[in-house]
């Protein structure tokens, strides 16, 4: 039943990342409303849930909240060691705002600025991936307490994995890297949610364990929204347009919070 419930996931993956993919004409308004969805999932449910489930305090301080702040710094940290590495191999800028014509246009990068790799915009994709698998997990471990409960949990997964399609497509297009492996990654991210489902056939994942996932996660997803991808949306276009999609970002991901609940 989980299995069968997380391919509700999987559409709803591929139909946030085809609707990314569509728009990149309007890229700045994308890249606004994917960081207000980015910023709505971290501080409505990834938060809220990892302290739920960690629990645990270290000196004072819950576990998940240190790991949230370790997420942001790891975030920090691999970004900076790759442009380092950039910088050190004599890379240059390269800036390619529309794919130019001809059949293979849609392979374009779309843009690179000082300091950006792909291999950053791969590398969030990955978290993403890893975060949809967890997802899958959450519907197959709720499954294994009650129907009920599987339900609301696949509700709320469905619900938001629109955003996370979205953001997995518009993340690895906005450092750069082609289309085909933001459409690679876009499927990746949409089979996970099935595969964790899966999983859970043959494991059980202590709820702490996965408080503390959801913490590390949502530091490093905070950081991509508040120090590049906002700031990047807002680089070109600074319009009322774009923080307007912004805030209907964070607004739909409060709708959906509260209607799963």
């Amino acid at each position: 039943m989980a299995v069968f419930v997380a391919l509700g996931a999987f559409l709803m993956t591929l139909a946030g990342g085809w609707t990314a993919h569509r728009v990149t004409d309007r890229r700045h308004l994308v890249l606004g409303l994917a960081g207000g969805l980015m910023l709505g999932v971290v501080g409505l449910e990834l938060l809220p849930e990892s302290l739920e489930a960690a629990g645990t305090e270290l000196y004072g301080v819950p576990a998940a909240l240190l790991l949230f702040v370790g997420g942001f710094l790891l975030a920090h940290l691999v970004e900076r060691l790759l442009a380092h590495r950039q910088a050190a191999h004599g890379a240059k800028e390269t800036v390619s705002v529309a794919p130019p014509p001809g059949p293979h246009g849609t392979d374009a990068p779309l843009r690179l600025r000082d300091g950006r790799t792909p291999e950053v915009g791969l590398t969030a994709a990955a978290a993403m991936v890893g975060h949809s698998a967890m997802d899958g997990v959450a519907i197959g471990a709720a499954f294994q307490v009650d129907g009920g409960m599987g339900a609301a949990v696949a509700v709320a997964v469905i619900a938001h994995d629109f955003a996370d399609g979205f953001n997995t497509y518009t993340l690895t297009r906005a450092y750069g890297n082609a289309r085909r492996r933001a459409l690679a990654m876009l499927v990746a991210d949409a089979v996970a949610p099935v595969a964790g489902a899966a999983s859970t056939l043959f494991l059980t994942l202590p709820e702490p364990l996965l408080g503390g996932y959801l913490g590390l996660f949502g530091g490093a997803l905070l950081y991509l929204a508040a120090a590049e991808i906002l700031p990047e949306a807002h680089h070109a276009h600074p319009a009322r347009s774009t923080l307007l999609c912004t805030i209907a970002g964070a607004l739909f991901i409060w709708l959906v919070v509260g209607a799963a609940h």
